[in-house]
This record gives structure tokens, sequence and C-alpha cells, in this order.
């Protein structure tokens, strides 16, 4: 029997990080409890104090297919290279000049968004598609694939 999964992403920005990640993969971030129009209500209403309503922060696919992505606050930064990262599937069949014509659309659209550009993988057949490698606003790499 499959199983959901949840991607957990620890950050220093769990409500930014969650914002950008929303924009990057179409995702949406999670309503609040039922009940509450608003996460400021609910955790007014919760007793959370002010400083800790960061602390955490979750998005989800609208199409309710995808795993939800959780974000929560860790007190040290990122260290080193991540052993986990997303490959965003942004030119699925795709080939040769026009899926790397794609992935730039998309890594431009990104940077705006705060995204960091680290490299650039041409194609290499048979195998290789070509990709780009880069980093969400607070260094955690991923691809566009």
């Amino acid at each position: 029997m499959a199983r959901d999964i949840q991607i957990t992403i620890d950050c220093a920005d769990p409500a930014a990080l969650s914002a950008f990640w929303a924009e990057a993969l179409g995702y949406r971030l999670q309503d609040p409890p039922p009940g509450y129009d608003t996460w400021d209500q609910a955790l007014e209403a919760l007793g959370v104090p002010q400083e800790k309503r960061n602390d955490a922060s979750a998005v989800v696919d609208p199409g309710g297919s995808g795993p939800r992505l959780f974000f929560q606050r860790v007190p040290e930064g990122k260290q080193v290279k991540n052993r986990v990262h997303l490959d965003v599937r942004t030119a699925p069949g795709l080939e040769g000049e026009a899926r790397m014509a794609a992935l730039e659309e998309e890594a431009e659209r990104l940077l705006g968004h705060g995204a960091v550009r680290l490299a650039r993988h041409e194609p290499d057949p048979p195998l290789g598609a070509g990709f780009i490698i880069m980093a969400d606003p607070e260094g955690n790499e991923f691809c566009l694939d």
C-alpha cells in the first residue's frame, strides 16, 4: 500500500520560504483550521504568542495529488549541500533547445521571486536531457528539469 508523504524543510523564515515554493510549484498556502478565516485568527485563538507565529508554514497542491511541503523554523542556518533536493519538472516531454528554452524561462521567473541560479547543464544524449540548478531564497538547491 502506497503512503502519502510530506516533505519537511528546515529554514529560518517559514512564511517567506513557503510563499516562494507556492509560487515555484503552483501550490497554495494551506488553509487555516475550520472555523477560522485566517491563520492569524487561528493562532490568536490557540494562544500562540506573536513571536512563535512564524515557526511553521505549509503549502499544498491545489489538485490534491502532490505532497504537502512543511516548513519549520530551526535555529541553525544551512551549512552544506542538500542530500535531498526537489526536481521541478518544468519541461517534461521537451528535448534539445526547446527544453532548455523552457527551463531558462522558468529560471528567469523564479529569479524574480528570490531564487539564485547556480549552474546550467547542457543536454548530453542519449541519457542527459539538460537541466538548471537553482537555489531557493535560503540557499536550498533544486533543479529545473
